[in-house]
């Protein structure tokens, strides 16, 4: 992570909660702003710079989930999203909607703020990096994934949004393209093992890459799964 504090951006509808939140964080380095709603959570964002949000399912009017599909459709900033109900099904929902990581309540605020250094130290170290085997871009079947910018274009050019945890997963496929890469290696090579991430992320990762680059989803010919083994990525690749 930068020394610069991480601005934090705590939308929770409980006062009590979300004061604690804030006064945890505000008092090991971190810079917070907070919203009770989907209202004041829109208004921050157009606002000020925020690095990452922590979010709440359970919100008057719009709820978490709906709010983190919008804030993804048009950026990767990270979320971490906080629910009363913590079984697996809850967990891969807000996975599909785009979040970065899942806490379920009650919480130590401890374990949030490594959580949130864990993301945002991936996401730096991401940001950071050029793509292994010194690859700055990667094409394949026309579509170019830059990996010093981060972004991925489609074959006629434009900008695909993608979070962050879309990309790395991408990118370790094209990187190794043609060799069956079982969960467990997938999470290895996008560090998911330091974010708590759990193998059945992996498969949520790859619904959501699929939609957005197979020509069919349901019958994927890009990602292919390899029954017992995990994923293939099956096109050729040009690094550059």
């Amino acid at each position: 992570m930068s020394t610069t504090p991480p601005h934090i951006l705590v939308v929770e509808d409980d006062r009590e909660t979300r004061s604690l939140i804030a006064k945890y964080l505000r008092g090991n380095n971190c810079n917070v702003a907070t919203a009770q709603d989907g209202r004041e959570m829109t208004r921050q964002l157009a606002e000020q710079r925020v690095d990452l949000v922590v979010l709440d399912v359970m919100l008057p009017g719009e709820d978490g989930l709906t709010l983190c599909r919008k804030v993804r459709a048009t950026s990767a900033m990270p979320i971490i999203m906080l629910t009363a109900r913590g079984d697996d099904v809850d967990r891969i929902l807000g996975l599909e909607m785009g979040a970065d990581d899942y806490l379920p309540k009650p919480f130590n605020p401890r374990e949030l703020l490594a959580r949130i250094r864990s993301v945002l130290r991936r996401q730096n170290f991401a940001q950071t990096a050029s793509g292994a085997d010194g690859a700055t871009a990667i094409s394949f079947l026309g579509w170019k994934l830059d990996c010093r910018l981060r972004e991925l274009r489609n074959p006629d050019g434009a900008l695909v949004a993608m979070t962050s945890a879309e990309f790395d997963l991408l990118q370790a496929l094209c990187q190794r393209a043609g060799r069956v890469l079982s969960r467990e290696a997938l999470l290895d090579l996008t560090h998911g093992r330091n974010t708590g991430s759990f193998e059945r992320s992996i498969d949520v990762l790859i619904s959501r890459i699929r939609r957005k680059i197979e020509p069919d989803p349901r019958n994927a010919t890009i990602i292919k799964t390899v029954r017992s083994g995990g994923y293939t990525f099956t096109p050729e690749v040009q690094a550059s």
